[in-house]
């Protein structure tokens, strides 16, 4: 039994569930939380989402089939939630998600939270005018450095549709960068 196996036990078992979700929280809540953070932007929004993703794991642990890694289930659960939280802001301000963000990143350099630099953040507007699906792809790509077939298991589609999403993302940043 692996490692992560032994840990999916853990968690399904009533006896152990809540040492065993400790011990989930402190190995994947930071990188949870950059992955979160690229797609909200806001510090406070993805404390948010990471602990709504948590607490989905938690709750649906029992349904996890393990016909993936454990984390690339809760890289889909958190990638959902963030998605979730920013239809619901972009819907509740009564504006599409591109404005939203716009928004959002024009704002960037307020958040006290926020430690880039110039080059960053207008990288961060660059991404933030591809089509949602570009963007999560680049930045599971360029930030997280995840392989094109773990990416496959988080965003349930085929490696050749990331790589050609991949590519476009990439030309379009060169583009806007290039412009600015």
């Amino acid at each position: 039994m692996t490692d992560e196996q032994l840990l999916v036990a853990q968690l399904k078992n009533p006896n152990t569930q809540e040492q065993a979700f400790r011990s989930l929280m402190t190995l994947h809540k930071e990188r949870l939380y950059w992955h979160i953070r690229k797609i909200v932007l806001s510090h406070d929004d993805a404390d948010d989402v990471l602990q709504n993703t948590f607490i989905k794991v938690f709750k649906n642990i029992h349904s996890f089939k393990e016909n993936s890694k454990l984390y690339s289930w809760m890289f889909r659960i958190a990638t959902n939630e963030a998605i979730t939280f920013i239809n619901k802001k972009a819907a509740k301000q009564h504006v599409d998600i591109s404005e939203l963000q716009h928004k959002m990143a024009d704002t960037l350099h307020e958040d006290t939270n926020y430690t880039g630099d110039e080059i960053q953040e207008l990288l961060q507007k660059a991404i933030f005018t591809l089509p949602q699906k570009q963007q999560l792809v680049f930045n599971l790509k360029y930030f997280e450095e995840m392989k094109y077939n773990e990416m496959s298991e988080v965003l349930e589609t085929s490696v050749g549709a990331l790589k050609a999403s991949y590519f476009h993302a990439v030309k379009k940043i060169e583009i806007f960068l290039k412009s600015h």
